[in-house]
């Protein structure tokens, strides 16, 4: 499976753009700001329907389209190749004037020209990107990691996602219901309705969650001792945002997370659906008066976090920069690995200009996986991150200002 074709149309700086792509690896090269990881960025946003770095869709339409187009749009389509078919996929924002508001965009998704839910988009283009800020998915703030699971676990299970959207739009339902009831005497048949939509949706995320990390867990801690042994041991470890200890539910069925201290155990087995619907029920039963008193929900999965440790120490906050980079590499080849075994087929894999970050042990891990994979497509500002001989194999493009020409690296 690889993406043959890409078209462009005012997305990011590509007023236009007709790519034709090769199975195997690609390297695109050029300056700063020149386009290349928006590029990297289209194809992830047809792959997914999801900016990497926008804060709002309008910000993937190109400045101008507000300009020369009667309604501003970006439109981004790509033909897929796979057991010699092909498939056609194209999402389309459009910004939707309303009186007296500001502008709502308005995004749209076509399969082989028949308009299709996003949630319909997902799995038929897999994809892994590995960038450079990637190193906060381990120093940055949980809800990066939360999006991170959420983008990995809707690309190789639908099922998830469409938990994932009926569970936050639960959540926001709950939360009102919560501030309203502030200050007054709680009738508890109020929340009860909220209560099971919220535990029937999250329990299935927490399951599929903590089942997909642990495979994370074992992958990742693999490559990690390939790529730095002298570093220690890694353990990816799921920490829901639940009170799981010292609870009748998880007495009952005689669960306990993995703490930092345990990591020397094998992982624990993965927790059916009922019995997280079981402690999630326990756990929101006895945190309902401190939620009426916040107007909030506290707990449920839009709060877990993840937590990366080498050698039972938290990478995170005592890890170093090499370090945390060196982890952050090992999750991605270890999702490479993930989507592969789920899905049955190679994902895509896209490398925004990491490889002058990276050491030669490093480099020569990553380039072996580059081998493995039936396209990748690589960034760089300087032709000499790469070998001749490499080089040699790739189809090279320079990138400047939103156009792409063919080269021949000297």
């Amino acid at each position: 499976m690889y993406l043959q074709h890409l078209s462009l149309k005012n997305f990011r700086n590509y007023l236009r753009l007709e790519l034709s792509l090769s199975a195997g690896i690609t390297v695109l090269q050029g300056d700063n700001a020149q386009g290349k990881t928006n590029l990297l960025e289209a194809i992830v946003f047809l792959a997914t329907s999801k900016s990497l770095r926008a804060h709002s869709d309008r910000e993937l339409i190109h400045w101008l389209a507000h300009e020369r187009e009667a309604i501003p749009f970006a439109e981004v389509s790509g033909e897929i190749q796979h057991n010699g078919d092909v498939t056609r996929l194209r999402l389309v924002l459009t910004q939707q004037q309303r009186a007296n508001a500001q502008p709502s965009i308005r995004k749209t998704v076509a399969i082989n020209g028949v308009r299709k839910r996003v949630l319909d988009l997902l799995g038929i283009l897999p994809v892994v990107i590995f960038m450079p800020e990637d190193v906060l998915l381990i120093a940055g703030s949980p809800s990066l990691r939360r999006r991170y699971l959420n983008i990995l676990l809707c690309q190789i299970d639908r099922e998830y996602c469409r938990h994932l959207e009926a569970y936050n739009k639960v959540l926001v339902r709950r939360n009102a219901q919560l501030r309203d009831l502030q200050g007054r005497q709680p009738d508890p048949h109020l929340l009860a309705y909220w209560d099971e939509a919220l535990i029937n949706h999250g329990a299935y995320l927490l399951h599929k969650r903590q089942a997909v990390l642990s495979r994370l867990d074992e992958l990742a801690r693999a490559h990690h001792t390939t790529l730095a042994p002298q570093q220690g041991r890694l353990r990816v470890v799921y920490r829901p945002a639940l009170p799981i200890e010292n609870t009748p539910a998880a007495e009952a069925h005689q669960l306990s997370l993995p703490l930092p201290q345990e990591l020397a155990h094998p992982p624990h087995p993965v927790w059916s659906v009922e019995q997280w619907r079981a402690l999630f029920t326990t756990a929101l039963e006895n945190a309902r008066k401190e939620e009426l008193s916040a107007g909030v929900t506290l707990l449920g999965p839009h709060r877990d976090d993840v937590m990366f440790l080498l050698d039972g120490q938290d990478v995170r906050l005592y890890g170093s920069r090499g370090q945390q980079r060196t982890v952050a590499l090992a999750l991605k080849l270890a999702e490479v690995q993930v989507i592969t075994e789920a899905l049955n087929t190679s994902p895509i894999l896209l490398l925004d200009d990491v490889m002058s970050e990276l050491d030669a042990q490093r480099r020569h891990r990553v380039l072996d996986l580059v081998a493995q994979v039936p396209q990748a497509i690589l960034t760089t500002t300087d032709w000499a991150d790469f070998t001749p001989e490499f080089l040699a194999q790739a189809q090279c493009l320079e990138v400047h200002d939103g156009v792409l020409r063919p080269v021949t690296p000297v």
